[in-house]
């Protein structure tokens, strides 16, 4: 299996003129299946599933400034692998990274999605091309608990999970699951991308807080 050599978005975007067709792709039309387990339990499906998993993670409610440019790296990566035998897993929203789901659902793959249950609680939406979903209780979104270096519920079934994480930008929670995951000897890719700038700055507008500088997001600082 080739793996994809790290490269700025820059550097690969002319291949956006080849004609991925990322923005002309109809909607999935899939029948998901959704679960509320633990961690343990998760990692007994992909355990009995036995393909390789490739996790995704990245920006979600806060978007790419450039989404073409994400998928086109995606694209690249999902290439590498072989759809009958690689699951593809993110964290089952469509928002951000989560666009990635469609692509992958494009080339074969099987999707599934590990989220918080917290995504329930404010209803948020599932991405219509993923498979499997697993709910897990958890008290946050995901990353670090309360400041320790021990990760949520969430974040732990989705590095424990996985054989390879590849972040495309990202903030907090992504950083801490690729920090983990590095730590523990996971193959981990990550590529520099931007959160979407005016997002970013209405956020900030409604926390009351200095408009941003920089867009590069958490995860960038880790890796």
């Amino acid at each position: 299996m080739t793996k994809t050599s790290a490269r700025s978005l820059g550097d690969i975007f002319m291949i956006l003129s080849i004609g991925l067709g990322v923005g002309n792709v109809s909607a999935c039309d899939l029948e998901t299946e959704v679960r509320h387990t633990g961690v343990q339990e998760i990692k007994g499906f992909f355990a009995t599933a036995d393909k390789e998993v490739l996790t995704f993670v990245g920006y979600s409610g806060s978007g790419y400034e450039d989404k073409e440019a994400m998928l086109v790296v995606a694209s690249r990566i999902l290439d590498d692998f072989n759809p009958n035998d690689t699951i593809v897993n993110i964290g089952a929203t469509p928002e951000g990274i989560g666009a990635v789901y469609e692509l992958a659902n494009r080339k074969g793959f099987t999707t599934t999605g590990i989220v918080s249950t917290q995504a329930k609680k404010f209803d948020a939406a599932l991405s219509p091309c993923v498979d499997v979903v697993f709910y897990v209780e958890d008290q946050s979104w995901g990353g670090f608990i309360d400041g320790s270096e021990r990760l949520s519920p969430t974040s732990t079934a989705m590095v424990e999970s996985s054989n390879i994480l590849v972040g495309i930008g990202g903030g907090a929670v992504g950083r801490d699951e690729l920090m983990i995951a590095k730590r523990i000897g996971k193959d981990v890719r990550f590529f520099p991308a931007d959160m979407n700038h005016n997002v970013a700055r209405e956020k900030a507008r409604e926390k009351g807080l200095p408009e941003p500088i920089n867009f590069s997001g958490a995860a960038s600082t880790a890796f």
